[in-house]
């Protein structure tokens, strides 16, 4: 029982260390555009310089990365066969991809709100739910770039050649465009609960933000 135990420990802890590497790194590119939206939307200047679009490129180039952990639960069957502990599975592998992965999104659904914010600001209110359902679109055909054409974001610089060729042609056959309309729905769905959950959140912990906010429920208090 006691040699079990350790084995089962040590195979938990082998699976652990392989799934932080690509966790970590995976999380890195997830809070890149959640940075540069607090620097693009959140600040108070209103100026647009070229360094201003240039961030603003670089911002939805990384975005995908944000929403695409969630496509990294395909891992969690392998993880799952490997331990094949239901305790560890339980206790273990379920909240370290949960947190994993809601950290993810949750960086998905902030720098939306964040450029909500800025289209608000700028006085273009109505185009926020238009801008949403447009990013989730994009979003939804870099994640089936990078799950099932394994594309990067800087791919877009290294080989932009590849991606106007094969990238562009792959989407138009009717695998893809299921697997990216569903995708689509996944995201449409999943970010309508988190902004509201965040937004919520917030004026839990702020009343008076709900008040001075009442007209645009797609702001966060101003950083």
């Amino acid at each position: 029982m006691k040699t079990e135990l350790i084995e089962l420990i040590h195979r938990v802890v082998q699976v652990l260390q392989i799934n932080m590497r690509w966790m970590t790194w995976n999380l890195f590119l997830a809070f890149i555009p959640l940075v540069l939206s607090i620097w693009l939307f959140r600040r108070s200047s209103r100026g647009r310089s070229w360094v201003w679009w240039l961030g603003f490129l670089v911002f939805f180039a990384f975005l995908p990365n944000a929403p695409y952990l969630l496509t990294d639960v395909i891992h969690l069957i392998n993880d799952i066969r490997t331990i094949q502990s239901i305790w560890m599975i339980t206790l273990v592998l379920f909240p370290v991809y949960f947190i994993v992965i809601t950290a993810g999104f949750e960086a998905y659904v902030i720098s939306l709100i964040n450029f909500g914010h800025y289209l608000h600001r700028m006085g273009k209110s109505s185009w926020i739910l238009g801008m949403e359902l447009i990013t989730h679109a994009l979003c939804a055909i870099g994640i089936y770039w990078g799950r099932f054409l394994r594309f990067n974001s800087w791919d877009f610089v290294t080989q932009p050649d590849a991606i106007l060729t094969r990238g562009i042609e792959e989407i138009f056959g009717k695998q893809p465009l299921v697997i990216i309309l569903i995708t689509f729905v996944i995201l449409t769905t999943l970010y309508w609960l988190m902004k509201r959950v965040s937004l919520g959140l917030t004026i839990q912990k702020n009343p008076d933000f709900q008040t001075r906010t009442s007209n645009n429920p797609y702001l966060l208090p101003p950083k």
